[in-house]
This record gives C-alpha cells, sequence and structure tokens, in this order.
C-alpha cells in the first residue's frame, strides 16, 4: 500500500473518466481517488452508466467493492446501497449489470485494474475467501472500543473483512451527531477512508463531506475530531490498526515512528529485537535476484504482489538498500513480464 498523502480529497470535486482498459465496455466511468505508480494498486470511485453489463470474469488484483448509491445486480443476486464484496484475485465473478446506474468504490488492492473474461475461477484464486454481505442490514454497530485503545464514545464501527496473517482490515465506521474526540492519534499501518455519508471535521485538514477521501501513511498525525451532524465512510488499513494517541499536534511522521518503536521494545521487546535485527533481512545482489526468477518459472507462479522496496527512515534495511533505482524499475518490470508471460500459457 505504498501511496503518497491525499488528505483532504473530495471525489465530487473531479470529473468522470471512461474506463478504456479491456473488459470493462462502455458505461464504466471512473475517478482516481488514490494510485500506487509501482503496482498499479489504486482505489476508484465507479459509475455504471444505465444499462451497464459487464461480463462475466476476474481479475488478477484482489477487489473490494461497495455499494454508495444504486442497484445493481451480481448473477442473480440483487445488491443495494451498502453491499460489500471481499472478491481475491482470481475468482471469477457473474455478470455484473445495473438497469438504472449506479455509484461504486472499488478498490484493486495488490494490482492494476484489470477483466479477464471468464465464468471459471483461476486454478490458484483462494476462492475461499470469497464473501460479500449487506453492511447496512446485516451488520449491528460495534463499539470503537474493538480497536485498542479505544476511540471515544459514539464512533462505532462494523467489520467486514480482516486478514488473520497481516491484520488488516475493512469495515464501516460511524460519528454519531456531536461526536468529538481532543486527542491526536497515529497508526503504525496505512489507512484509507471514503465517506459515504456526512460531514466529518479534523484539526488538520477541516471537513470532510461525504465523497470525501483519505489515503493516510503510517505515522500521519490526525486529529482532533468532530461531526455535528453525523458521518458513515467505509475504512481500510493495510495492518494492524493501533492508536498512538497523544496531544502534540507538530510531532513529525519520524518522531511519531521513533515513538511507536520505544513502546513496542517496551512492550514486547522480543518482537523488537527481532524488528531491528539485519541478520534476517534478505540478500538482494544479483544472483539473489536471479535464483528469484528461476524459482518463480519452476514453480510457474502467475499471480504475485511485487513492488519496489521502499525505505523506512531509521530502519536497518534503509542502510542497507543500496541499489540504483535504475535496477530496481529494470527488476521489477523482468519479473512482472515473467509473471505475464506464464499467466499467458497457463
Amino acid at each position: 500500500m505504498s501511496r503518497p498523502h491525499i488528505e483532504p480529497f473530495c471525489d465530487r470535486d473531479v470529473s468522470f473518466k471512461n474506463m478504456i482498459l479491456p473488459g470493462f465496455g462502455s458505461g464504466f466511468r471512473y475517478k482516481t481517488l488514490s494510485l500506487d505508480n509501482e503496482t498499479g494498486a489504486c482505489s476508484l470511485t465507479v459509475q455504471l452508466d444505465s444499462g451497464y453489463k459487464q461480463p462475466p470474469g476476474f481479475s488478477y488484483s484482489e477487489l473490494e467493492i461497495v455499494v454508495v448509491e444504486g442497484v445493481i445486480k451480481v448473477g442473480d443476486m440483487t445488491c443495494n446501497r451498502g453491499h460489500y464484496f471481499f472478491v481475491p484475485a482470481g475468482y471469477a465473478l457473474p455478470q455484473i449489470e445495473s438497469e438504472h446506474g449506479a455509484l461504486l468504490l472499488m478498490m484493486y488492492n495488490t494490482g492494476e485494474p484489470n477483466l479477464i473474461e471468464s465464468d471459471q475461477h483461476h486454478q490458484f484464486s483462494r476462492t475461499e475467501l470469497y464473501h460479500h454481505v449487506d453492511s447496512y442490514k446485516d451488520i449491528v454497530w460495534a463499539p470503537g472500543n474493538v480497536v485498542s485503545p479505544s476511540v471515544a464514545a459514539g464512533c462505532m464501527i462494523k467489520l467486514l473483512n480482516y486478514n488473520p496473517d497481516s491484520h488488516a482490515m475493512s469495515f464501516l465506521y460511524c460519528m454519531t451527531p456531536q461526536f468529538h474526540q481532543d486527542n491526536i492519534s497515529y497508526h503504525d499501518c496505512a489507512e484509507e477512508g471514503y465517506h459515504l455519508w456526512g460531514t466529518s471535521w479534523m484539526m488538520q485538514f477541516g471537513d470532510l463531506p461525504t465523497g470525501g477521501y483519505f489515503w493516510r501513511p503510517p505515522y500521519i498525525n490526525h486529529g482532533a475530531f468532530a461531526s455535528e451532524y453525523g458521518c458513515i465512510a467505509f475504512g481500510r488499513t493495510d495492518s494492524k490498526l493501533y492508536n498512538h494517541f497523544h496531544y502534540n499536534p507538530w510531532s513529525t511522521p519520524d518522531e511519531n515512528q521513533l515513538r511507536s518503536a520505544a513502546r513496542l521494545a517496551k512492550r514486547d521487546p522480543f518482537l523488537y529485537k527481532w524488528c531491528v535485527n539485519m541478520s534476517h533481512n534478505h540478500p538482494h545482489g544479483p544472483e539473489d535476484f536471479e535464483d528469484t526468477m528461476k524459482f518463480i518459472e519452476e514453480i510457474k507462479f502467475v499471480i504475485a504482489y511485487s513492488f519496489i522496496y521502499s525505505q523506512r527512515p531509521g530502519t536497518p534495511a534503509q542502510r542497507k538498500d543500496n541499489i540504483p533505482l535504475a535496477e530496481k524499475k529494470a527488476r521489477l518490470s523482468a519479473l512482472q513480464s515473467l509473471l505475464k508471460n506464464q499467466q499467458k500459457n497457463f
């Protein structure tokens, strides 16, 4: 989830563009909310025009969908606003259509938008992870203490998806009318949010209305918070959401990261020692890259989440990262070309 800090942004301030990538067809228009320039992963607001039909197919990227407005049919299932889908890479969805049009939130989490027309799942798709739910009707609001430390009373959560390996999660959250939280927070994870309805206020960025969006990298200060009339939003993280609360609005991301590391050293000293130990870092010379390519070719991988290493200040890996950017890009291009060729030959 390596994307620049975007906050505040409102999709109502920009125009839709016609989707020109193969498979999506006419009547699929989008606005880009955020984009990872290395992997093509992105979050989009999508307008399906009246009468739109999309053939059955799958994406090579993991995909999440939220129906913001209108109605869509997925196969024989009618989905109203608030319906949520988690679609693993390679999972073939049935035909998607919208008789009267619909507004969607679509997040391609591990690669660029693509649609491979097929009524069969990819052989290596983790189909057991697929699920969907009417988040407005079929899930009850839970208090904010489902995250730690708890947010203030009046902020509630509906958990939509949870990854037990990374602790990443997707959820709805709401602020009740007259909600207020006076402290400031930051997280060790990247955080994404989109306002489905209503307006919230934040000290650093002001009002965020319906259609408001943010992509917040780790250790960015945000807060205090308030909402006069309440709001409902979709949120997502790339790892465990831990609230580091404080009252210093001028601390920098680097300072916040050091403070977080100090807390980790106190809370879990063994994990902290592992994090700062250089011995477990992977070698990255030319021969190691060649071995990686041979391994991918032998196993015949067709799906892999690949990206250029992004430095984190103050980490041992930063001191060892002496590979020129041009070499990194060349290696990434070679790896992704190998994957695409193996996809075609699969």
